[in-house]
């Protein structure tokens, strides 16, 4: 009702004949009468109708309007605590209102309207504006945060789930001071559980990168706290996850209980002790916090020293502390480059330490791989008909999907004792990095990894799946000891 009294009042206001270079709303008017004329077309039947679509037109208008305040009704000052420039805007409370109920009430019996802004959504509130007028906007990843508040803010729905979907899509972009931690956690103050979980999942996949970065100090302690929960991360070493820890008390120098929290999540017992003899004697935050770390040494040099199913019959091992991670080092998988991946079958082999253990660390076990470009699942597979035309099924080669076989070349009798957890790391190129864009896990008990870039198109040498043509992958094989899954009594 507000919006319809606030176009008949502008109707009635219009001027005859509308300003020069400006755009009237008797203007407007007239480019909406082809698309009457077709609706009145359709209905009457006729079949040579036509459709004529003068959107554009009607936009470019609109950005007009806009720009050159004709036929304004609402006058906008936009402020910023602590600053005395004044954003002045001459705007048209039809649009606004038709935008956005948050203006609709704002705007009632008001032709002048101030709003108090933070600096970085001062900056871009002209962009927001012109979004309402024409439906388009240009962003950029420093942009993301304030133009979703100002879609919060002023319940401008189709922008706020835009600017959303724009952050899921682009967390591996590439920005000087980094982005992700940043979503991540105006994500957790807006409570958008999707937008937490997308940020999680690619800072696991890529801790690495991101703790050699800008954003690594910007890390709260919540956040850290769970990705060190997570057995999916991927990097280095945990000697590396270590340091990165270290790092992150020393810049932050949080609270004694935080420090504690974060420094015992790491899992001491997957560093080698030689290493871990090291940090003792040359770690400043680890001989600060020493006395709450104690407890967790003690037991890392327990775990390999003995076999961890003997330790088992005395400790209870039977929690994170003993389970690897995504590791990229050696003992732990292989990197494999596939060139030309819609061509051929490959195959490959490579060794993995039998366990997490020094215990087992002389210890080997050798894995083969297959890779298919093109496997036929059954469903797909022609069959000889008993028909009389004997007719088979077209199938065509794009019908199939990639398919990825990891087996051990050994008997299970040689690593009685322990189970394996495989895991396919998929890399892309964003701007100069390569970054991780699926994790494929699957367990000992089969071979072939389900749904393996089922959605992906090898077949374009420009897919995003492809790098220079090639398709990266890593293959990492996690050993976890038997015991681990039994509950102890």
């Amino acid at each position: 009702p507000g919006a319809g009294r606030a176009m008949a009042g502008l109707l009635e206001a219009r001027p005859a004949v509308p300003r020069p270079g400006g755009c009237g709303w008797a203007t407007l008017l007239l480019l909406l009468l082809p698309v009457q004329a077709a609706q009145k077309a359709e209905l009457s039947g006729e079949t040579a109708g036509a459709t004529i679509n003068h959107s554009l037109a009607l936009i470019h208008r609109l950005q007009e309007l806009l720009h050159n305040g004709n036929a304004s009704d609402v006058t906008l000052q936009v402020r910023t605590a602590g600053s005395d420039e004044v954003k002045v805007f001459h705007t048209h409370q039809l649009l606004l209102a038709l935008q956005s109920e948050a203006f609709e009430r704002l705007l009632q019996n008001q032709s002048v309207v101030t709003l108090q802004e933070p600096a970085d959504s001062a900056a871009l509130f002209e962009k927001f504006i012109r979004y309402l007028y024409c439906g388009e906007i240009s962003i950029l990843l420093h942009q993301a945060i304030p133009l979703h508040r100002l879609a919060s803010k002023y319940g401008v729905s189709t922008l706020q789930r835009g600017v959303a979907e724009y952050m899921k899509s682009h967390l591996a972009s590439e920005s000087s001071q980094g982005h992700v931690v940043g979503w991540y956690h105006y994500a957790v103050t807006i409570g958008d559980a999707g937008l937490q979980e997308r940020c999680l999942q690619f800072l696991a996949w890529n801790l690495s990168a991101v703790m050699g970065g800008a954003e690594w100090g910007a890390v709260s302690g919540e956040l850290l706290a769970l990705l060190l929960a997570r057995s999916d991360l991927v990097l280095q070493s945990e000697l590396e996850l270590f340091s990165a820890v270290e790092e992150w008390v020393g810049r932050r120098q949080p609270e004694a209980p935080v420090a504690v929290k974060v420094l015992r999540a790491v899992r001491y017992a997957m560093i080698p002790p030689s290493r871990l003899f090291q940090l003792q004697t040359q770690s400043a935050v680890m001989a600060r916090h020493y006395g709450a770390l104690q407890d967790l040494l003690f037991q890392a040099f327990q775990f390999h020293s003995a076999s961890p199913v003997h330790l088992a019959k005395y400790f209870d091992v039977n929690c994170s502390m003993f389970l690897p991670r995504n590791y990229l080092s050696g003992p732990w998988g292989s990197p494999w480059l596939i060139t030309n991946p819609a061509r051929d079958d490959r195959s490959t082999s490579f060794q993995t330490q039998l366990g997490p253990s020094s215990h087992d660390a002389g210890k080997r076990v050798t894995w083969n791989v297959l890779f298919s470009p093109r496997w036929l699942p059954v469903s797909l597979r022609p069959v000889y008909s008993d028909s009389a035309s004997g007719a088979l099924p077209s199938v065509r080669l794009e019908d199939g999907r990639p398919r990825l076989v990891i087996t051990p070349a050994m008997s299970s009798s040689d690593f009685a004792g322990v189970s394996f957890q495989k895991t396919v790391l998929v890399g892309v190129r964003q701007q100069a990095r390569i970054l991780v864009k699926h994790a494929y896990s699957f367990h000992q008990s089969t071979d072939e990894l389900p749904d393996f870039l089922a959605q992906a198109d090898l077949q374009r040498r420009n897919s995003e799946y492809l790098i220079d043509g090639s398709l990266h992958l890593h293959l990492i094989v996690k050993p976890v000891y038997h015991s681990l899954i039994k509950v102890r009594k």
